[in-house]
């Protein structure tokens, strides 16, 4: 089988000396430009680090089933929009695949695994739970807003067999969401706290399946806390 074609992205370099990497994966039906975009506008400015390189890949397009399978950029494929039905497991680790060759490149660069965080709005915070909680648990931590798992997912599943230190989560959710109820996002929270992974939820009223600026203000916040400018 062929090699997956390298992951377009759009990068927010350090304004200093690189020494840890951020991977946003954005929205389904958006690009890693979109992505970069919006949250520009909701700062008035791009998100960006003294050290940490930012980047927002796009997902290829693919048929999307909740769209009659009209083509869109997704991380993977959905039965339906709901936490209670099977998650599309082909697509999840074909695309686990592409982004676990991102997260290589960080390597490759000179970044640990331990300096890299991963995570995402909505289907791309979901993307990174199964990214990091069954591929990659030696990343820096894991960052969700508006998202979601399904109830058999797989990550709980994997996470049963856990023994080992796990990455943090930083999760996300606006309690007015009507995509994605912001009860799916605390149940995810709950579960895998229940298996073991340090969680942190954080609600915002009135907010529907969105973001705004005290919530990016937060994550930047968290991220800085992760990943710590490194003294050398």
């Amino acid at each position: 089988m062929a090699a997956p074609a390298a992951l377009q992205r759009s990068v927010v370099a350090p304004a200093g000396r690189h020494t840890a990497s951020l991977i946003f994966l954005h929205g389904s039906g958006d690009t890693g430009q979109g992505a970069r975009t919006w949250i520009k506008q909701i700062l008035n400015q791009d998100m960006a680090f003294q050290h940490i390189k930012v980047i927002y890949p796009t997902a290829p397009a693919r048929p999307y089933t909740p769209m009659k399978g009209a083509l869109s950029t997704v991380w993977f494929d959905r039965y339906k929009i709901s936490n209670d039905c099977p998650e599309h497991i082909e697509t999840i680790d074909s695309m686990c695949r592409g982004l676990t060759d991102l997260i290589n490149d960080e390597i490759k660069n000179g970044i640990s695994k331990n300096r890299i965080l991963v995570g995402g709005f909505s289907m791309g915070g979901g993307m990174a739970m199964h990214l990091a909680y069954r591929f990659h648990r030696d990343v820096a931590g894991v960052f969700a807003l508006s998202s979601f798992l399904n109830r058999e997912s797989a990550v709980y599943q994997a996470l049963t067999r856990n023994d080992g230190v796990l990455p943090e989560l930083f999760q996300c959710h606006g309690t007015a969401d009507e995509l994605v109820r912001c009860s799916w996002g605390e149940e995810t929270n709950k579960m895998l706290k229940s298996l073991g992974v340090s969680t942190s939820f954080h609600t915002f009223p009135e907010l529907n399946h969105e973001l705004n600026q005290t919530e990016i203000e937060k994550l930047k916040t968290w991220i800085v806390k992760k990943l710590p400018i490194e003294d050398k």
